[in-house]
């Protein structure tokens, strides 16, 4: 068996409006609601599920907000992200400095969300 792709990452977070809020403004993430209470955030083809911390399904025991630390990428200069995430209020932790990606080398930033997830943006080079 081999896998080809990630589908979705789940968060656990603590409110999910501010986590909603949080990522549409400072990365233009679109919120949605699949169903009544299940909220998620998309960007092209893939999607962040968002899951309260305190209705957690047994499943998912010992899953805690800020616990994640993942990369997204995208074709804005990474400058740029930087001065934008600035102007936003968020405070970034490093960069932009250079790294090893998945495919190729990449250039990133690195900032915590609300939950103290730390989040990675970053261009491909």
């Amino acid at each position: 068996m081999r896998v080809t792709g990630f589908d979705h990452v789940v968060l656990a977070v603590a409110d999910v409006q501010a986590t909603l809020d949080f990522y549409e403004r400072t990365l233009g993430m679109t919120p949605v609601e699949h169903r009544p209470g299940s909220f998620a955030l998309t960007f092209g083809p893939h999607k962040l599920s968002l899951q309260p911390a305190d209705a957690l399904p047994p499943i998912a025991a010992g899953t805690t907000p800020g616990s994640a630390n993942f990369c997204v990428l995208t074709g804005e200069p990474i400058e740029d992200v930087a001065a934008h995430l600035e102007r936003c209020g968020v405070e970034i932790l490093d960069g932009p400095v250079d790294k090893v990606g998945a495919t190729r080398p990449i250039r990133s930033v690195y900032f915590h969300d609300p939950d103290g997830n730390l989040v990675e943006v970053a261009n491909q080079l």
